[in-house]
């Protein structure tokens, strides 16, 4: 009688699904020092605002214009607004493209990734694992800021509503639910960012060329945002839509904005995915 291996080529009790386990990618990627000083960097910069505030004075605002910044001491939820609004549109750039970014690429350069795939490991189920991890571990370093934020701002500033600069407040409850919507939106506009960093880790040996690629490419577009002559043509740019979560810490939300940007980030986000599946499936991997 033939044996399994035989008949399918795969030994007996070998399942696929069950090769790298996200329990086991997830612990190998959390001992790393990178994640656990990005984490320490994210957890840090409430306090750094906070000594900048106690140093400063109370902000105030200029030309009698009130921004969100200058609502900053208000409240702990003014507090972790602003810890958002100041990190949005750079810091939280990073850590998405260093863990997206770093993975494959990373195995590569310590010539890993080919004993990974003689385990054997599928090339799309290793991708999958890492990928869902990266995104996994982007989602809490965005959790991580506005969550250790709040705790400061509350202690510093004491629980109230989250006034608005355009006049009004938001009850702390619903604060914290618009707030969490924020977050959701940030790390959906992330995305891009996530696959560009995804797709250039697959396609070079460097975690830090596929890294600073990806950071390279979203500064890229926060430029072109800013060129008012490509008029309509900015609305094709995931950066143009990166600060469209303000409209929905008002009295009466606007979720518009925020649709059509995390519609245009989603559909980057899966072209370069797909391209990234695509490309490593055949690629000939020597390190």
């Amino acid at each position: 009688m033939s044996t399994l291996l035989e008949r399918t080529g795969t030994a007996d009790g070998y399942r696929a699904s069950r090769t790298l386990p996200l329990r086991v990618e997830l612990v190998r990627q959390l001992k790393r020092r990178r994640t656990l000083v990005m984490g320490a960097v994210l957890a840090a910069l409430p306090f750094v605002l906070l000594v900048a505030f106690a140093i400063g004075g109370q902000p105030g605002g200029r030309n009698d214009r009130i921004t969100l910044m200058d609502t900053a001491t208000a409240s702990g939820a003014n507090f972790a607004a602003v810890n958002l609004f100041v990190s949005a549109g750079f810091l939280l750039v990073i850590p998405v493209a260093l863990f997206c970014g770093d993975t494959v690429a990373s195995e590569a350069s310590w010539s890993s990734l080919r004993y990974l795939l003689a385990a054997p490991v599928p090339r799309a189920r290793l991708l999958w694992s890492k990928l869902t991890v990266a995104l996994g571990l982007s989602l809490a370093a965005m959790v991580l800021l506005p969550v250790v934020a709040l705790a400061v701002g509350t202690a510093a500033y004491g629980w109230g509503p989250l006034e608005i600069p355009t006049g009004g407040a938001l009850p702390a409850g619903t604060a914290a639910q618009r707030l969490l919507a924020v977050i959701a939106y940030i790390f959906v506009s992330q995305l891009v960012t996530a696959g560009l960093a995804f797709w250039l880790s697959t396609k070079t040996d460097a975690p830090l060329g596929a890294v600073g690629g990806a950071v390279g490419l979203t500064i890229v577009g926060n430029v072109l945002d800013a060129v008012t002559a490509l008029g309509h043509w900015r609305d094709f740019l995931p950066a143009h839509w990166q600060f469209a979560w303000a409209d929905v810490i008002q009295p009466t939300p606007e979720w518009g904005g925020m649709i059509q940007g995390a519609a245009v980030s989603v559909t980057y986000a899966l072209v370069l995915f797909a391209l990234a599946f695509r490309g490593f499936r055949h690629k000939d991997v020597v390190s």
